[in-house]
């Protein structure tokens, strides 16, 4: 496990992101991964897909995490969904059920062309890159 987590946000569209997740989501990053993404449904892009496919480890507090970021964006009106998760998250997220809750999808342009389906995201991406690094 690593201290480190780092974070790049991509806007897709006016309320639209890709957070791209890189390291372990645990204990002492999953507050670091809340905050950020939170930050971007706050600034008006409450539909996230949270790109997991450079995430190593999930431990009971980055799955607690990601309900936390489903609420926040669903009371955001909005949506999230996780994208290139790694196997052993994958076997997590369904064990726990989660998976019945926030839409897996296997990658990035997956979940993006069902958030397009869903009537969630719209036209006129903007393809702005704000890059947010963040160590702990």
């Amino acid at each position: 496990m690593s201290d480190t987590l780092d974070t790049t946000v991509r806007y897709t569209g006016k309320r639209t992101a890709v957070v791209t997740v890189v390291g372990d989501v645990d204990l002492h990053t999953g507050p670091v991964l809340r905050a950020e993404a939170l930050t971007v449904v706050g600034h008006g892009a409450p539909h996230l897909v949270l790109d997991m496919a450079q995430v190593d480890f999930v431990d009971s507090t980055g799955l607690s995490t990601l309900i936390v970021l489903l609420h926040a964006s669903q009371e955001a009106g909005g949506s999230l969904r996780i994208a290139g998760v790694p196997e052993r998250l994958l076997r997590m997220v369904t064990m726990t059920g989660i998976s019945e809750l926030l839409p897996v999808h296997d990658t990035v342009a997956d979940a993006l062309a069902a958030l397009d389906v869903a009537g969630g995201a719209e036209d006129g991406a903007d393809d702005a890159v704000g890059g947010v690094g963040s160590s702990r």
